[in-house]
């Protein structure tokens, strides 16, 4: 039990240790709403891949209008989740 409360005060140590982004450059110019958040949504999985190589990419847009964007952005990341499964009646 003391390794284990020693292991969770360093890793909450090390996590309070975690740089912060200065998001006030993404917040000007284009606010993205519905159209754009469902866009974003259907291309996801192929940003979230981009990603991983580029650090110029981000998969949601830190500058949409709220819960519109939001909506779209789930609505197309849903377009994935969709499946056409046969019934065996």
């Amino acid at each position: 039990m003391k390794k284990l409360l020693i292991l969770l005060v360093f890793v909450l140590f090390l996590a309070s240790c975690a740089d912060s982004n200065n998001v006030e450059p993404c917040l000007t110019g284009h606010i993205y709403g519905f159209w754009a958040g469902l866009w974003h949504g259907i291309i996801a999985p192929i940003v979230f891949i981009v990603s991983f190589f580029r650090d110029d990419v981000a998969v949601f847009a830190l500058n949409n209008n709220g819960h519109w964007y939001t909506f779209g952005f789930l609505l197309g990341i849903g377009a994935f989740t969709t499946c056409s499964c046969k019934s065996t009646n």
